[in-house]
């Protein structure tokens, strides 16, 4: 469908026409500061989870963080993508509708939830998900944080081998999780490109050494430097940048973003599309799935960076 010509338009033939099994090397990546405004989501079975790192990349002083976990960060988003496709009449939860049938304890293997978010079935079968980013840290000393209700979490959240339909479905889900789920999203830049950028904790650290002496900077503010600070990373890594999208171009395309959603008839077309995309997917590869382990995997093979592990219910730092 047209966009009449406005910057969604002109983004368009960067992606994919359909959800390639193999990687193709394109990413697109959400750069954002998540916002926490929800004492329970960073307190699970009542402990928080802290680790002792270097405060800054320049400043060496080891501060404790609070962590959020990637199982903290991706349920909110997948719970509004759910209610998306619900609401558009694109999925169901009654099992008597089979074509459309998916609930959180049966898979169906071929809606966009699944495919792009992944699943590991009772039945057997495994879908690693297309969208993933490592453990988020906190921009301050947890010992600091005396109102643990809101905390800044640098975040770079990552959706690799993207169809245009997938990116504003993704995207549509960041924007639109809601604060009663206790995390908002204000998302700074995306980033489309040929290979990973710089972990949260690098993001972190970077953020940090800039505002040390201000750590308690209003949320613009905090915005702003982040903004300042992820460009100067991105300068830095060794990957071809085929769109950075800041500022007003980012204004333009978040705007759009948001009319599209208002439109229900358009937003349908959107992800009308969309869910062939990922129907045809889960036909010609689902066979695949199968021989598969029973356990999502929250890497992939080629991936740096670090991520928290749970291991006999505790947390260890795993170094990729």
């Amino acid at each position: 469908m047209s966009f009449s010509d406005g910057f969604l338009d002109s983004i368009k033939p960067e992606f994919s026409a359909a959800l390639p099994r193999l990687a193709s090397g394109k990413y697109v990546h959400f750069v954002m500061l998540r916002h926490s405004q929800c004492f329970p989501i960073l307190q699970p079975n009542r402990v928080l989870t802290t680790l002792c790192t270097q405060a800054g990349i320049q400043t060496s002083d080891m501060i404790n963080r609070l962590v959020m976990l990637k199982h903290q960060q991706t349920p909110s988003a997948r719970l509004v993508g759910r209610e998306l496709l619900f609401s558009l009449g694109l999925a169901s939860d009654n099992p008597q509708d089979k074509d459309k049938f998916c609930n959180g304890e049966n898979c169906c293997k071929k809606c966009p939830d699944c495919i792009i978010y992944g699943f590991a079935s009772n039945e057997g079968g495994l879908e690693l998900a297309k969208v993933y980013s490592d453990s988020a840290f906190s921009l301050g000393d947890a010992k600091s944080n005396d109102v643990i209700a809101e905390i800044t979490f640098p975040t770079v959240e990552t959706l690799c081998d993207p169809t245009f339909e997938s990116f504003l479905y993704v995207l549509g889900n960041l924007l639109h999780t809601s604060p009663q789920i206790g995390m908002s999203n204000h998302v700074i830049g995306i980033v489309l490109c040929d290979g990973e950028i710089f972990s949260n904790l690098h993001f972190t650290q970077a953020l940090y050494d800039v505002l040390k002496s201000n750590l308690n900077s209003s949320l613009t503010d905090l915005i702003t430097k982040a903004t300042e600070v992820s460009n100067n990373l991105l300068n830095q890594e060794p990957v071809t940048k085929t769109r950075i999208i800041t500022g007003s171009q980012l204004t333009d395309l978040l705007t759009e973003v948001s009319i599209l959603y208002q439109d229900e008839t358009k937003l349908k077309t959107v992800m009308t599309t969309l869910c062939q995309q990922t129907k045809i997917y889960a036909q010609i590869y689902g066979d695949s799935w199968s021989s598969r382990g029973k356990e999502i995997i929250p890497s992939l093979p080629f991936r740096k960076r670090n991520f928290i592990s749970l291991d006999s219910s505790n947390y260890q730092l795993v170094n990729l």
